[in-house]
Parts: C-alpha cells; structure tokens; sequence
C-alpha cells in the first residue's frame, strides 16, 4: 500500500464482471475503499465479492440497472464514493452520464464531456481529424441518404465500408464491393445502428481489406502532458471483435520510428480535443512493399480499453492508477522518455461461447481451474459456481501472458490455456490453441482478415493431438463426474458438458 494519501477515499465502479474487479484490485493496493453495483442476476457474481460495499441496482437487463444513470449515482451517495471509474462499456462513453456526475459532486474517472462528444462520434471526430491533419482512410460523412453513398463510392472506389456514426463493437457496419452491396448494406446498417445506438447516420470510408488493426494507448494529464505507451496489435478478430491482442505489433514493419510517429500522431489527437485520461487511438495499418507502412487514423475510444493488459505487462505502468491519480487532478508524473518497450505480451479472450458460430454459451461454471506461474495474469469475471447469463458480454476472463520474446510469450499463453480447466458452458480455448498453432499467426503474418482466410480454425472436427493436450487435466474430471451421476443412475452428462469437453472425456 502506498504512503501518499489516496486520490479518493472511496471509488464506485460502474460496471460488472472482470472490469470491476480489475479496477477494485488498484484501489485495494492503494488504500482505496471500494464499491460495487450489481443487478438481480449478479447477485453471486464474483465482483459483488470483490468489492467492499455492493449496492443492488435494479433487475438483470442493463438498462434497467448497469444503464441506469441514476441508479448508479444513487448508489455513490449511498455509500459515500466521492469517485466513479465506469471501466468499459455500459456508461463508459456517455457524455451526459459525465455531466450527471459533475452536477452531484462526483468525480468521473475518463475524460471530459467535450472531447467524449466528439470522439463518440465518428463523424464529428473523422471532420476533427481533418482539422487537425491527421491520416484518414478516404471517405464520406456528409451522407443523407444511399445515393450519396453511392456517389461516394464513385469518388472512393469499391470496396466500400458502412459504418453507424455512433458505432461500436462491429455494429452497423458492412462492406460493399458493388452497387447492389451498397444499397442492401446501408439499408441493413442503418436498422443495426439504429436499433443498438438510437442513432441511424451511416458514413463510408474505402475498404482497407488487408491491413492490421493497430491502436496506441495513450495517457494525458490536465496540465498539457500528453504520452504514448506504445501499440497494441488487435488484428484477429471475429465480427469486428477482438479475440487476441499483443504488444507490440509483431512484422518487420513496424519499427521505432514507425512506432513514434504513430504515437505522436496519437498524441496530436488527444491534444485537439484538450484530452485528459486514458484513451486509445485506433488506426489500420496498412503493409507496403517497400517496407514503409501507411496507417489511417480509424477513431479514438475515451475509455480503458479491455485489452490493456498486454500494454501494462510491456511498460511496467498501471494504467487504471494512472487514470485515477490524473481524475483527481496530479500531474501523471512521467514523461514519453520514461516509456520503455520490455519484451512482449498476449492477450486471449476467453469466451463462453460456440467457438464455429460464435454463439454465446450461457450456463454453469461446475469446474474452474485458472493457471498458475510466473509472468501469467488472469483478469477473470466469474468463479467455479458462477452463472454465465445470456444478458451480459460473454466475455469470462483475459489470460495474458508475457516472455522476453514474442515467441516465449506465445509458448507461454499456450501452456496456460492447456492448464486452463473450465467445465459445464463452452469455451473458444480450443480455437485459441489452433491460432497458436498456425504457421502464419506464429510467424506474424496476418491482418484483420485473418480468420476468414483461415476457415479451419474455425471448423468442427476432432481433436488434434495438440488440442487434446489442453484437455487432458478436464477429462478426468468429467469422467469422475459422470461416473458418480452413472452410479446414481442420473445423467451421464449431468454438467451440461461442451462437445469439447465430451470429446475430452472420451479421449482421456
């Protein structure tokens, strides 16, 4: 714990799950007391548990409890938090839950209302960029209706990618390669963005169908201090989501001087907006064959972002400690010469999920064994016992793993997944090993196309030998399970055992 007086006294986190205890395990290190919100279906969740206080906010869909502004306010008066971090997601974003807690005296833990307003959309902020001279893929924001997109598409050429103004997490977005594309496409867009968003403009931008997703995290102080602290590769993804990430960006592209002009350009964003927080800049980055890379500029997030690990584990800061001290008004304290790059770092979501059609799998966690061992981190949501609901992200933990080199740190993450144990939903642990198996992924050759061009990782089939081997402490407890419910004359699968984890039992 620390000497100094903390910041805040007391922190409310508006959110659930990994987040929350994430931000609550900052708090505790420095003296900072803690306090959870929680719906009717996560009554036993493990961030109820985590925290020092829990307050009920309401029933199990978000907006009627995590969305729910003034319920969470009423929470912090409560209990007397005098600060609330919103990790990401649910209000993360939301300017005018920013302005709700300057009205009732509380501190918000992520940047001002102006610079929220104009990053959080997409529009605003393609045309601040413009000001501001920042690298733009080609497109169009002033669209009224699908034939100025088609007009557009004249200008721009096809491909073409729709996006919702107000968009997120791959919603209301299509890709078009004709005329007829494009008017399906932004009829579709805009239902999905209006539909998740309540907000139903659409831009388009030309298609960069192979390039990287590439982002640089940076953190900025209210006396002027803006820094960047390196890249993060987010380039596998599944419907625009991210599924692995790693710092810093493997392939001979992306070098020092590379990495420092896209972080002063990073920086240049942050600063025409008066940006004081943790913030990331997104951009697609984009390989040439002459060894010098193009990269555009894609959107700015003001929140944490979920794969911030893998940046903490490269540069040795703690980002949710940043955010905090700077929220309170102190200097971050540091400058861009004190940021250095020390080894690499990956990061695999682990999902409850059907890993061939990326469905949720809600459920039961009847068996949970998380690994153990140096340069490991499990930022995980639940606990053996815990419910996976159908009403939140099915998103139940982050395992990351750090080495020297970025092939130790991927033979490291490997190990860890295979003495992972979870049993009673499915999980993507087993694509997770077949991407780390893959020649191309091991050599770094891959962009955001990556699992489209790569359709086996994705297929069902039986175990590989390798796969089994993630499998091998799992099947003998499925079979001590099944065993016992045989011999009661119950179901032999009485967990609600993944076809995965069934295969395992029969392998083993």
């Amino acid at each position: 714990m620390s000497d100094a007086k903390p910041p805040f006294s007391k922190i409310l986190v508006a959110n659930r799950g990994e987040i929350a205890i994430r931000i609550f395990r900052t708090c505790r290190e420095h003296g900072i007391r803690t306090v959870a919100v929680f719906s009717d279906g996560d009554r036993d969740a493990a961030h109820v548990a985590a925290a020092d206080e829990a307050v009920h906010i309401g029933p199990t869909p978000s907006a009627q409890s995590y969305l729910r502004a003034d319920k969470i306010l009423a929470a912090a008066e409560r209990t007397g938090a005098d600060a609330i971090h919103p990790g990401y997601g649910f209000l993360s974003e939301r300017a005018s839950f920013v302005d709700a807690c300057r009205e009732a005296g509380v501190v918000f833990i992520g940047p001002g209302t102006e610079a929220m307003k104009v990053m959080g959309d997409k529009v605003r902020a393609r045309k601040a960029m413009i000001a501001a001279g920042v690298p733009l893929v080609p497109g169009r924001e002033d669209l009224a209706d699908v034939d100025d997109a088609l007009a557009a598409a004249v200008e721009i050429g096809y491909p073409i990618m729709l996006k919702a103004s107000a968009g997120g997490g791959g919603k209301g977005m299509r890709i078009a390669h004709d005329d007829d594309q494009l008017r399906r496409g932004f009829a579709a867009a805009q239902r999905e963005a209006a539909a998740a968003f309540g907000d139903d403009r659409i831009f388009v931008e030309r298609a960069v169908m192979q390039a990287r997703h590439v982002e640089i995290q940076i953190m900025a102080d209210s006396f002027g201090t803006v820094v960047y602290l390196n890249e993060r590769d987010c380039s596998v993804q599944r419907r625009h989501q991210k599924v692995i990430e790693e710092a810093p960006c493997p392939g001979p592209q992306m070098n020092p001087e590379v990495r420092a002009r896209m972080g002063e350009i990073a920086c240049q964003v942050a600063r025409s907006v008066d940006y004081c927080g943790a913030a990331t800049v997104e951009f697609l980055f984009e390989e040439q064959p002459d060894g010098n890379p193009k990269f555009y500029f894609l959107e700015m997030n003001t929140r944490l972002q979920v794969e911030h690990p893998v940046t903490e584990m490269t540069t040795g800061r703690d980002l949710v400690w940043d955010m905090i001290r700077v929220a309170a008004g102190h200097p971050l304290g540091y400058t861009q010469a004190d940021i250095g790059l020390h080894g690499h770092a990956v990061e695999c979501r682990i999902y409850a999920e059907d890993a061939q059609r990326f469905l949720p799998s809600p459920g039961s966690l009847v068996r949970l064994r998380w690994p153990e061992g140096p340069n490991l981190r499990v930022d995980a949501a639940v606990r053996e016992g815990s419910e996976v609901s159908s009403h939140y992200d099915p998103m139940i933990a982050k395992l990351i793993a750090w080495g020297p080199t970025r092939a130790l740190a991927l033979a490291r993450v490997r190990r860890a997944l295979e003495d992972t144990v979870i049993l009673g939903i499915d999980t993507n642990i087993g694509f997770h090993l077949r991407v780390l198996a893959e020649p191309d992924f091991c050599a770094g050759r891959f962009d955001t196309r990556y699992i489209d061009t790569h359709p086996a990782l994705v297929e069902a089939r039986e175990l590989s030998e390798d796969d089994s081997r993630a499998v091998a402490a799992a099947a003998a407890m499925v079979a001590a399970s099944a065993s016992t419910s045989v011999r009661r004359g119950g179901d032999p699968n009485p967990a609600g055992l993944s076809a995965w984890q069934r295969s395992a039992r029969r392998r083993g």
